[in-house]
């Protein structure tokens, strides 16, 4: 994995157990993480710690994830935020990106899933703090825009190359084609679902993955890249 130092991360949430997970847990991977316990604390807390990634719980007493939001992306400092919502509600997603988050992720959830989107929005936003990313067999080269499979730099087309790199940093999820749609072709793409499996396809022969053990088709829930 890519050196994370100097990155900084707020994490608001009012459940402390929650809390102190996700803070071991991103103090391991090398962040520098500040903590709130309420949309007010939040607030207090970013003015000074000036954070690239905001990590917001929506029910949150005193100011609500939605609050905190708006008030951040209303700074003049750039930072990402990624809402953390219930299970199913879709109201709520639609309410943050309206107000400028970047990201969701719906509870419960993995570690790993929050790394990907994490390091998603670090690419995205924040391209000058990382560099290359190693994942299993995978190199990601940030900078120069390719990934290489066991030392050797792979050819690919700019959407082989965002699909790849997308399912790498989730691998080991269960990825369905709605959620590799909105990822890699976007929320407006109106193209048919079967793109991804032309896609799929395509990255499976570069791979040499004749057998589909490293990217596994699941019957009616989409695909999932392995790396053990």
């Amino acid at each position: 994995m890519s050196s994370e130092k100097g990155i900084k991360i707020l994490l608001a949430d009012d459940e402390p157990h929650i809390l102190q997970f996700l803070e071991l847990g991103l103090a391991g991977e090398g962040y520098e993480v500040c903590t709130a316990e309420n949309g007010s604390e939040a607030m207090e807390k970013a003015e000074a710690f000036k954070p690239h990634i905001a990590i917001l719980d929506i029910m949150m007493p005193e100011l609500n994830g939605f609050d905190v939001c708006r008030r951040l992306k209303a700074k003049s400092e750039p930072v990402a935020v990624i809402m953390l919502t219930a299970k199913d509600a879709v109201d709520d997603r639609i309410t943050g990106l309206t107000l400028g988050a970047d990201d969701y992720v719906v509870k419960p959830f993995s570690f790993e899933e929050l790394l990907a989107r994490i390091h998603a929005r670090l690419r995205n936003q924040f391209p000058n703090l990382i560099g290359n990313v190693e994942m299993g067999p995978f190199r990601i080269d940030e900078r120069g825009g390719e990934i290489l499979y066991k030392g050797q730099p792979l050819t690919l087309s700019p959407t082989e190359y965002s699909l790849l790199k997308f399912m790498v940093l989730n691998h080991g999820s269960v990825l369905s084609k709605a959620k590799i749609l909105d990822h890699v072709w976007g929320y407006q793409f109106g193209g048919e679902e079967n793109i991804v499996e032309v896609y799929i396809r395509a990255l499976r022969e570069k791979l040499g993955d004749k057998e589909h053990k490293l990217i596994r088709t699941l019957r009616g829930a989409g695909y999932r890249m392995d790396l053990s």
